[in-house]
């Protein structure tokens, strides 16, 4: 039996799938299955996927369930003893399961072990965002109020600890990865390989664009969450709301709305006032400020230029 299954959901995806199938392929740690779930795709998915010649690639094809009934069915389908889920438009790098696997061979008590993620482009190109988090060990608090994984292609899982938690929940059509991730934090610890390994695609179609969407979806995590958390650990819920609300300005920054973003970080204060004094809430005060000064085109040159720099400190561009 393969030591890991990759799990791979696709929906119309074959923009990116291809690349991302090829990012998996060119793993270091060869002990593998890789399943491409096509989610009811009407693109030419069977065709392309009939000329890989790997004998650990297996396409398996339903009618449309969505991200999380894509994901349950890798999981269902899944031979390995860890489970790493990657979407269709992400890529990892070469090392990213060699290590995640000695991480997990060595920490017995964590159920998931994740990577940092660097942000790219619509072209794989990097843009000097990277999602890098320290927190590992019992997780629960952390991840309820701030999400420290950021996506759903960082995560390696046991196989195991799906029998304890249930499967993705099928009602979520997102945020679903971050639902997981706090049902699993509640009776696993985790573990973190502290390098840059996935890399998140960021485009126009991403589902973290739609912002109506996702706050839907989020508050429906945060309620099912906290609705039976014990009474002591309820002040965590105007944090979780705090943080969303912070994200989601800075997403409105992404989209040159700065009106936008004032009034989600002015939600954010009114739940968990203390969040102002972030360093992450006075970034933003700071980049609205610029754009009411300098308009879009003036902090567009400003971010450039601060991002170039931000990807020769951490040597990413070489990534």
């Amino acid at each position: 039996m393969p030591k890991v299954t990759v799990v791979i959901p696709s929906y119309n995806g074959m923009k990116y799938l291809p690349a991302t199938v090829e990012s998996v392929l060119q793993q270091t740690f060869r002990d593998i299955e890789i399943l491409i779930i096509n989610d009811g795709s009407t693109d030419n998915i069977i065709e392309w996927a009939t000329q890989i010649t790997d004998p650990r690639v297996r396409l398996i094809s339903q009618e449309n369930q969505g991200l999380s009934g894509a994901r349950n069915t890798g999981i269902i389908n899944a031979a390995g003893e860890y489970i790493a889920f990657i979407d269709a438009d992400d890529l990892w790098l070469p090392t990213k399961l060699e290590k995640q696997v000695q991480c997990l061979d060595n920490s017995p008590q964590a159920g998931l072990a994740y990577t940092w993620t660097a942000w790219t482009d619509e072209t794989g190109k990097p843009t000097g965002v990277v999602v890098a988090s320290h927190v590992e060990g019992d997780v629960w608090e952390q991840m309820v109020v701030n999400d420290k994984i950021s996506n759903g292609s960082s995560a390696m899982v046991r196989r195991v600890c799906f029998d304890k938690v249930g499967l993705f929940d099928r009602e979520l059509t997102s945020s679903e990865d971050r639902d997981m991730w706090i049902r699993l934090a509640a009776h696993y610890h985790f573990a973190v390989v502290k390098e840059p390994l996935t890399l998140y695609r960021r485009h126009s179609q991403s589902m973290s664009k739609n912002r109506p969407k996702m706050l839907k979806n989020i508050r429906r995590v945060f309620e099912k969450t906290f609705e039976s958390v014990p009474t002591e650990l309820l002040y965590l819920r105007n944090r979780s709301y705090a943080w969303i609300f912070l994200y989601t300005a800075w997403t409105c920054m992404d989209e040159k709305n700065y009106q936008e973003a004032i009034k989600f970080r002015q939600q954010a204060i009114l739940h968990y006032p203390q969040i102002f004094f972030t360093s992450y809430c006075l970034r933003l005060s700071l980049a609205v400020l610029i754009m009411q000064l300098l308009g879009t085109q003036g902090y567009d040159n400003l971010r450039s230029l601060t991002r170039h720099l931000r990807r020769l400190v951490l040597g990413v561009a070489a990534s």
